[in-house]
């Protein structure tokens, strides 16, 4: 008798005292103490600024950070791979811009944008292009051939109702197609901040040189312009070549569908110029502490969870474009099933759907449990527009679902986006201490789900998604378009 008594003893300790798995209120509650008592998040921030600095793709401070981080995630105890590529690395060399009448210039400050050509020397008559959309230059046709594109950067008040709000990488693509030698963007910010960033579509170099000038110089000049010829002097030089970088990647194998990702990313990679803190230090650095909350909660939703921190986003979306074309290629894109960008999120009210209303009824829900926790700073807006330009686009034009926090950054830190004032000292702890709190519970609210809110779509959905949300043109510019019409 004794043998049947051992064998009951041992089910007995399998099946009937295993662990219970917590609720989710429970779960949500652990993780709203755990990052309020813990939370690494701003400290780690500071010391990559303070240790590191700026964190440009290809750069040696570039890969100081991906160690940095891989490292980091090592001691949380998750496990961690980096996953390299190649690109086209590109930095800033110097420049020269003197703008003026024919044979009276003067000097101007500019910034270079990014991926301009390796060495440019050019001279020639400026022509007001104003939005640089395609209404403009259909209003002016070839007025820019052999000429310099005059364009603001963001849309000019009292245009045109409907005006597309296009990157500056896609108005500069619209300059060359039209025949420019070079174009001058006016960045939207007062008090002089030149603003850099790629001009690029592509990540790969521009034909024509591409520079920043601040607002208040952008705006005289256009009024000159309406009196006046006026002639622009641009010099540079910059440096490109062949790089290797790496995406960090820390996964937790999932409990029950181990074989379904949902991937929380964000963008490690900064511009040169500061250390970018905010676009995007507030956001990867988020990341890394929700994956060290996973991981001190020992949480194991159903599906495995990917912490992501992408490099190359602001070169062209490099890193992000990689993953998604090694999944392709291993046949893994299907097991994808979410993606959470963490893209200068700060103190978020709600989440957004990425354009997908079927899964507002989920962030509805999931946002009432994060009130029942804090109502005072969570206020469950969830918002269903879909854009491009950040490390969501990949997966996205591969019908992957894709969710972003609902940010709440102050007006004036905008100002210094891409910029050399996008520094440390404009993080503030506690948003980033919101926004690890309630990315965490909606992270795993997704993960764990019994249905995901949204599923893949398929190609000929995915391109009816992209029209309806009017993203074609811009595909189109960028050269993403990939159905025939």
């Amino acid at each position: 008798m004794k043998k049947p008594i051992i064998l009951l003893f041992a089910l007995a300790v399998v099946f009937g005292c295993s662990p219970k798995k917590d609720d989710q209120a429970t779960v949500f509650k652990k993780i709203n103490e755990e990052v309020l008592a813990n939370s690494r998040a701003y400290e780690t921030l500071e010391e990559a600024t303070k240790t590191i600095g700026h964190r440009l793709t290809g750069s040696e401070e570039g890969a100081k950070a991906e160690e940095y981080t891989y490292n980091l995630l090592k001691s949380y105890g998750l496990q961690v791979a980096y996953q390299p590529f190649e690109v086209e690395s590109w930095s800033r060399g110097d420049i020269e811009v003197q703008i003026g009448s024919q044979g009276s210039l003067a000097p101007m400050p500019a910034v270079t944008l990014a991926h301009s050509p390796v060495e440019a020397e050019i001279t020639a008559e400026i022509v007001d292009m104003g939005n640089g959309v395609d209404a403009d230059y259909e209003a002016k046709p070839g007025a820019v051939e052999g000429k310099i594109a005059l364009v603001y950067i963001g849309t000019l008040p009292n245009s045109p109702e409907g005006t597309p709000g296009l990157h500056r990488s896609e108005k500069t693509a619209l300059a060359i197609k039209h025949g420019a030698i070079g174009i001058i963007i006016i960045n939207q910010v007062d008090g002089g901040v030149l603003l850099t960033g790629t001009a690029s579509v592509t990540g790969s170099l521009i034909s024509i040189p591409a520079v920043c000038i601040g607002k208040e110089d952008g705006l005289a000049l256009k009024e000159t312009l309406t009196k006046s010829r006026q002639f622009a002097s641009i010099k540079m030089t910059n440096k490109s070549g062949l790089i290797k970088a790496r995406n960090v990647i820390a996964t937790i194998k999932g409990s029950e569908l181990p074989n379904e990702k949902v991937i929380v990313g964000g963008h490690l990679d900064s511009w040169d110029l500061a250390t970018g803190a905010i676009d995007n230090g507030i956001g990867s650095f988020a990341v890394l502490d929700m994956a060290r909350t996973f991981a001190a909660l020992n949480l194991k939703p159903k599906r495995t969870v990917q912490f992501v921190m992408f490099m190359g986003e602001e070169e062209g979306l490099l890193g992000s474009r990689h993953m998604v074309n090694q999944a392709i290629e291993n046949g893994t894109i299907d097991q994808i099933k979410y993606i959470m960008n963490q893209d200068m999120s700060g103190n978020p009210a709600g989440f957004g759907t990425g354009g997908r209303p079927e899964a507002e009824p989920f962030f509805k829900q999931i946002g009432k449990e994060i009130m029942a926790i804090d109502s005072t700073t969570y206020k469950n807006v969830v918002s269903n527009g879909a854009g491009l330009h950040s490390d969501h686009q990949p997966f996205m034009l591969q019908g992957i679902p894709y969710t972003s926090p609902a940010s709440r950054l102050d007006r004036a830190i905008y100002g210094c986006y891409h910029s050399d004032c996008d520094d440390f000292d404009l993080v503030n702890k506690e948003h980033m201490v919101n926004n690890v709190r309630f990315s965490s519970m909606m992270l795993y609210a997704l993960a764990d789900a019994d249905r995901l809110p949204a599923q893949k779509l398929t190609d000929a959905e995915t391109k009816a998604f992209l029209e309806r949300h009017n993203l074609k043109l811009k595909l189109q510019i960028g050269g993403d378009w990939r159905w025939d019409d």
